[in-house]
């Protein structure tokens, strides 16, 4: 299948390459020239603009672009995908923002004979890289299952969460508790070990008790606890404080227009804000433990 795919980085990048395995053809696009190289050396071609991808007679595009204000700039501009493909493309946007924006676009879409997916992604720089990727999916069944056999190659779950937009509000409601699970499992480390408990012990009775959650046991915040994780090199990796700091942003602005209160999803928000503008915003968001142990600082 000819497949068009803008927004090559650090998660767009493989999952276009895991595309190109999977026996694709590939039109790419992305306003970083080393971006688009990396993926023409792997076999893709290159288009020097949206309208390029959609005159290239794809039959499938895939953005995985920043925020709400890219995609609509990407689909609905003049020289976007929206006025340049032709009708019976299927689009799909894997970018996280928020489900009205994502609602907006698809009806632009439709209008004009285009079915589209929201299509968020959950596992990391690492889980596209591996083609493991969770696909939360809003949009008709009809439509997901045309779809599913293009996300099966960059993903292992992939979940319909309802029509237009749910794979957002999936997204974003998973997120804010990631936030703050995160958030919870620093206060309690911090604490744990400032009453003289060894990091490494406490980490492991609250793996093996009620606390357990990813963040005690995939990603602890503490340092040297898990080898692996992003707290024992550095903070540097895994997903970072911005990134976070958006999702939350997203979820807490939703909830204003469904009148529904987040009182925890906005403490968190405003920790993950704090700790960004105290200079952190680049390092894994489990370095917001730095706030309970008096360590960041403006």
């Amino acid at each position: 299948m000819h497949i068009g795919f803008l927004g090559l980085g650090n998660m767009g990048g493989p999952m276009a390459r895991n595309l190109l395995k999977a026996g694709h053809s590939l039109t790419v696009f992305d306003p970083f020239a080393q971006a688009v190289a990396a993926l023409v050396e792997a076999g893709a071609s290159a288009a020097d603009s949206p309208a390029g991808v959609a005159k290239a007679g794809v039959e499938v595009i895939i953005t995985m672009l920043p925020t709400a204000h890219h995609v609509k700039q990407v689909y609905c501009a003049k020289d976007g995908l929206l006025a340049n493909i032709g009708p019976g493309v299927l689009l799909i946007d894997s970018s996280t923002i928020d489900p009205l924006s994502a609602r907006e676009v698809s009806r632009l879409a439709l209008a004009q004979g285009n079915s589209m997916l929201d299509a968020p992604v959950s596992g990391g720089t690492g889980g596209a890289t591996a083609g493991t990727l969770t696909f939360m999916v809003g949009g008709p069944v009809s439509v997901f299952d045309q779809a599913l056999p293009i996300l099966s190659a960059m993903g292992r779950n992939i979940v319909r969460c309802g029509e237009a937009g749910n794979g957002q509000v999936a997204k974003i409601a998973n997120n804010m508790l990631l936030g703050i699970s995160m958030v919870g499992v620093a206060e309690a480390m911090a604490l744990g070990v400032a009453l003289g408990m060894d990091a490494k012990v406490l980490a492991g009775v609250i793996g093996t008790s009620t606390g357990r959650c990813w963040s005690s046991e995939i990603n602890n915040p503490f340092p040297g606890v898990l080898e692996n994780a992003p707290a024992s090199r550095g903070y540097s990796g895994g997903f970072g404080t911005d990134l976070m700091l958006k999702d939350l942003s997203l979820a807490t602005e939703a909830a204003k227009h469904a009148r529904q209160p987040v009182v925890l999803g906005a403490a968190a928000q405003q920790l993950y804000q704090t700790f960004s503008l105290q200079g952190h915003g680049g390092l894994d968001f489990s370095a917001i433990i730095k706030l309970f142990q008096g360590e960041a600082q403006a």
